[in-house]
């Protein structure tokens, strides 16, 4: 017998959502407070930092929560690596808005201890978040992932590229650490620009690419035409991709 939605969602994944949900809001509400407020878009310190983040992680933590529903992993270890990720948007997005309040950049200031503490939890954090997702994403291929047509494509097709942004994310963070060490603060902040498009344009994959194969999965077309218009997509993220990849080493 099919089990209901409900009872097939455990108790992490609904305070996986949760706070996800939360963080979308904190980024919804900034997207007010910036209305309101004023002040730059870009820039090191902007209302946009803690808009974007809010809303980036919190549709992350769900996607992530939902997708791995799909993988073959334990039980226990999913629900560890879910909590822990949970945990660490949170504190990534919550010392993000702390430094917008206090009108200070949130990545790579060292100009006082207290920055210099925050600047590099986000970094420690964002090392924990490489490794929760790189664990998801050989598990995606270690075992098929369950579901309809053309789901374990996506899935696995999400999580590779989902690699892509991690990658570019840590070289943006390593990068920026450097020359701020170094005394260049201000070539720090600007060193992230080339790789931000291709971070961004990869980091959702994993949600865009799964959706697409669930609402592919609730129409009539054929196994084989739901197959193909998967591949198809794939085949397109992977050429956005590549284009900001391109641009990246361009303009590095």
């Amino acid at each position: 017998m099919t089990r209901t939605l409900k009872s097939r969602v455990r108790p992490a994944e609904r305070l996986c959502h949760a706070t996800g949900a939360l963080l979308i809001v904190s980024g919804l509400v900034h997207l007010v407070v910036f209305a309101v407020d004023g002040g730059p878009w870009y820039g090191p310190v902007s209302w946009r930092k803690p808009i974007t983040f809010g809303l980036s992680f919190g549709a992350t933590l769900i996607a992530v929560t939902w997708v791995t529903s799909y993988l073959r992993v334990g039980a226990r270890l999913r629900t560890v690596l879910l909590v822990v990720f949970a945990a660490d948007c949170v504190v990534e997005v919550g010392g993000i808005t702390l430094q917008a309040w206090r009108r200070v950049p949130s990545h790579l200031d060292m100009e006082t201890p207290f920055d210099t503490a925050v600047s590099m939890t986000l970094a420690v954090g964002g090392g924990v978040l490489m490794v929760l997702l790189t664990v998801f994403a050989v598990a995606s291929f270690q075992h098929r992932p369950t579901g309809p047509t053309g789901m374990a494509l996506a899935v696995r097709s999400g999580f590779a590229i989902l690699l892509v942004a991690l990658a570019s994310g840590a070289a943006m963070i390593a990068r920026g650490v450097i020359l701020a060490r170094t005394g260049h603060q201000e070539a720090a902040y600007h060193s992230t620009a080339p790789l931000k498009p291709l971070h961004g344009v990869s980091l959702h994959a994993v949600l865009v690419l799964p959706a697409l194969a669930w609402l592919l999965s609730r129409t009539s077309w054929s196994e084989a035409v739901r197959r193909r218009t998967v591949t198809v997509a794939v085949g397109c993220y992977v050429v956005a991709v590549a284009g900001a990849g391109v641009w990246a080493v361009l303009t590095y």
